[in-house]
C-alpha cells in the first residue's frame, strides 16, 4: 500500500503550526503526498507527536525523555525515504538521508560516522540563518534603497541657498524632493537598468589550497573561521544594475542585521531537540564478523554508529552537538539480513518497527494521480508551458499499473520508482516535440499504451536494459 511518487510542488501558502498538529492530523499531511503505508505513518505521527509533549515537560524530566527511534523495514520504492522527509518538512526540522552503506566504502578508513552529525548541523544553520533572513528583510530592504539612493544622488555637505522658493519655505528643500522622485521611481522599477558604480566584497575563491583540507572540514575545523579575521576582506568597485545592486545590498544588509552567535546557538539547539537523521541502508551493515568476509568492518560501523544513536557529544564547526535527542530513522529492505542480524546494542536503540507493505495495482493506479505532486500532473504541468494539453483516461492508468507490477514481478522489484521508467518511455515522443505538435490535446489511451510499450514487456532482454 504504497508511496508518494514524484518531485516537488509549490507548498500550501499556510503551513500547519506543529504544536498544533495531533497524530491523526499528521498522518492526513503524509496521506497529501504518500499513499497508503498506514502503520509506518502512524509510528512517525507519534514519534513527531511526542517531541512537541516532551517540549511541554519540566526540564528535569524531558531530559530523561529519549525519541523513540524507528526502524522501517520494507523494499525500495515502497516510500521510506518519503515519509521521513515529508515528516522532517511538516516539522520543519533539520533533516538529512544518508546510506549506512557509506561508512564501509574503501575498507571503512574513508567516512566518519560522526560527519552526519556535522552535516545534519549545517543545514540546521542554513535553515535557522534563513529564518533570520526573513526577520529582518524588511529593514535590509529599507537599507538597502536608502544606500543605492545616495549612491545616485549624493548628499551634499553644504547647500548654498541664495533665495527660498515657495516650496523651500515650508521646509522642502530641492534635494529632498528630487531624492522623493528617486525614491518612487526606484520603487516603480523604472531604475532598474540604471548602471551604478558602487563598493562590493572580493568573493573570489581562496589562492592557497590546504592539503587534507577535507580531513580538517570533517573534524570540525573552518580555516574560514580560523583566519577570517586576520585576513580583512577585500573590498572592489563594481558597476551593477541598480536591480542587481539592490539584491546584493539586501543580502549584505540581512548579514549584517543578524546576529551570527545567536543564530548558531539557535541552530545547535535546533538539531540537538529537533533534528532527524533517515539511515537508509541499514541492512547493508548488518551481520557479524567471520573469519574470512571481506565485509568484517559492516559490525565495526555498527559499533561506531551505536554511541551516536544512543547519544554523544559530536565536535562540529559551530561546537559540540549532543545527539541524545536527535530522532534517527533507520530503513533497509532486508531482503538478505535480517533485523535480528544487527548488534543486539543497536536493535535495543530503535524500538519501533513498521513493516512496509508491497505495492498492489491499486496502489499503483492511485500513486499515480492521487498525491498533490503525481507524476501525471506533472507531466500535465510541464507539456502546458508548450500549449499542449495531455489527457490520461482511466483503462490508460490501469494499464500503467498492471504493466508495472508485472515488470516488477517478472525482473527487479523497484517498486513505484518503477513509474518513472514507464512514463518517460510512454512519453518519450510528445516530450520531444513539444510545441511543434499540431495537434495540441495529447489523450493517452489504453490502446496507445499498449502500442508504445508492449514491446519492451514482451522482450526479456531487451527490457533488462531500458526498464
Amino acid at each position: 500500500m504504497a508511496i508518494y511518487l514524484g518531485g516537488e510542488t509549490k507548498e500550501a501558502a499556510v503551513k500547519p503550526k506543529l504544536d498544533e498538529l495531533t497524530p491523526r492530523q499528521i498522518v492526513e499531511e503524509l496521506d497529501k503526498y504518500v499513499v497508503g503505508q498506514k502503520d509506518a505513518k502512524r509510528a512517525v505521527a507519534v514519534a513527531l507527536r511526542n517531541r512537541v509533549r516532551r517540549h511541554r515537560l519540566p526540564a528535569e524530566i524531558a531530559q530523561d525523555v529519549l525519541p523513540k527511534n524507528i526502524l522501517m523495514i520494507g523494499s525500495t520504492g515502497v516510500g521510506k525515504t518519503e515519509i521521513a522527509r515529508r515528516l522532517a518538512r511538516l516539522a520543519d526540522s533539520p533533516f538529512i538521508k544518508i546510506e549506512a552503506s557509506k561508512f564501509t566504502e574503501v575498507g571503512y578508513v574513508g567516512r566518519d560516522v560522526e560527519s552526519m552529525i556535522r552535516e545534519l548541523t549545517d543545514v540546521a544553520i542554513d535553515m535557522t540563518k534563513q529564518a533570520a533572513y526573513e526577520s529582518v528583510k524588511a529593514q535590509a530592504e529599507a537599507n538597502a534603497e536608502e544606500m543605492i539612493l545616495d549612491i545616485l544622488l549624493p548628499p551634499t555637505a553644504l547647500h548654498y541657498q541664495t533665495q527660498p522658493d515657495a516650496d523651500d519655505a515650508i521646509g522642502d528643500p530641492p534635494q529632498n524632493r528630487t531624492r522623493e522622485k528617486l525614491r518612487d521611481q526606484f520603487r516603480r522599477g523604472e531604475l532598474d537598468d540604471r548602471m551604478i558604480e558602487m563598493e562590493t566584497q572580493d568573493r573570489s575563491p581562496a589562492t592557497i589550497d590546504f592539503v587534507g583540507g577535507q580531513g580538517m572540514e570533517e573534524m570540525g575545523v573552518n580555516l574560514k573561521d580560523m583566519f577570517g579575521n586576520i585576513f580583512p576582506s577585500k573590498t572592489v568597485r563594481r558597476k551593477l544594475r541598480v536591480a542587481d545592486a539592490r539584491s546584493y545590498l539586501i543580502r549584505e544588509q540581512q548579514e549584517n542585521l543578524i546576529d551570527m552567535e545567536q543564530v548558531t546557538r539557535s541552530a545547535i539547539d535546533r538539531t540537538q531537540n529537533a533534528g532527524i537523521i533517515f539511515l537508509d541502508e541499514i541492512d547493508k551493515v548488518a551481520g557479524r564478523e567471520s573469519g574470512g568476509n571481506p565485509d568484517v568492518s559492516r559490525e565495526g560501523v555498527q559499533r561506531d554508529l551505536l554511541p551516536i544513536v544512543e547519544g554523544t557529544n559530536v565536535n562540529t564547526r559551530y561546537g559540540m552537538v549532543s545527539t541524545e535527542h536527535i530522532l534517527f530513522i533507520a530503513a533497509g529492505a532486508f531482503h538478505v539480513a535480517k533485523p535480528s542480524d544487527l548488534i543486539p546494542e543497536l536493535q535495543g536503540r530503535f524500538p519501533i518497527r513498521v513493516e512496509l507493505e508491497a505495492l498492489t495495482v491499486d496502489d499503483l493506479k492511485r500513486i499515480l494521480t492521487q498525491p498533490k505532486n503525481s507524476l501525471i500532473k506533472q507531466y500535465q504541468e510541464l507539456l502546458s508551458t508548450e500549449g499542449i494539453k495531455l489527457d490520461f483516461t482511466d483503462d490508460a492508468i490501469s494499464k500503467l499499473a498492471e504493466m508495472t507490477a508485472e515488470l516488477n514481478r517478472s525482473t527487479e522489484n523497484i517498486g513505484a520508482r518503477r513509474l518513472h521508467t514507464l512514463l518517460e518511455k510512454l512519453l518519450e515522443e510528445i516530450s520531444f516535440l513539444g510545441g511543434e505538435l499540431d495537434e495540441k490535446t495529447q489523450s493517452i489511451t489504453s490502446e496507445y499504451v499498449e502500442a508504445k510499450l508492449s514491446s519492451l514487456i514482451k522482450d526479456q532482454d531487451l527490457r533488462q536494459y531500458i526498464l
